[in-house]
């Protein structure tokens, strides 16, 4: 986010920290989407991720107190949602249903039939849900590295902080989950 776009996150979340309750609303908004989508992706269930959801938001909040600016606020919110996740993950001790067209609403806006050839359109929704089922098949590390990097725009740095892992093996699993993504989609070149 620019500076031009206003405040910055990690100013925001000071502020909220410091009372502003509009400093909140503010990064809500601009992070809502990512880390709904990073839950949905990564639980591939509907339902659990909005329960996550909720829990990430809510943490945020009972955390604000001891907010200090350590790394970027993307960092921080995504390793919240990413302990939460977890946290789930081993009180449930499952692994996550498959992820069906019907889960995620992003297919149902892939294609506006007005403005793609019916046949495009198609193909569209087509490679969407192929490349959606081939995220769901990556082994979890290497979904995670691409979500956070896809959904929450960190850096191979800050994924690493986020997970709890080095450098490298941040940068080992994002490499080979996209070169996994690019086998998959290489039918559709």
């Amino acid at each position: 986010m620019s500076q031009d776009a206003g405040p910055s996150d990690e100013e925001l979340m000071s502020r909220y920290r410091d009372g502003d309750a509009g400093a909140f609303d503010v990064l809500y908004g601009r992070h809502k989407g990512g880390v709904y989508r990073y839950l949905l992706r990564h639980s591939r269930d509907a339902a659990v991720a909005e329960e996550l959801f909720q829990d990430v938001w809510m943490n945020l909040v009972r955390a604000r107190q001891g907010y200090t600016v350590r790394a970027k606020f993307t960092t921080y919110l995504y390793r919240l949602a990413h302990n939460r996740f977890v946290d789930h993950y081993r009180s449930k001790r499952h692994a996550a249903v498959s992820l069906d067209e019907e889960d995620c609403d992003a297919l149902e806006h892939v294609a506006d039939a007005g403005a793609i050839p019916l046949e495009s359109a198609y193909d569209v929704r087509r490679q969407a849900g192929e490349l959606l089922r081939l995220i769901a098949e990556l082994p979890e590390e290497q979904r995670e590295a691409f979500l956070l990097q896809q959904e929450g725009g960190l850096s191979v740095e800050e994924i690493a902080e986020a997970t709890g892992v080095g450098r490298e093996t941040a940068k080992s699993r994002l490499r080979y989950a996209l070169a996994k993504l690019r086998q998959g989609m290489a039918k559709w070149r």
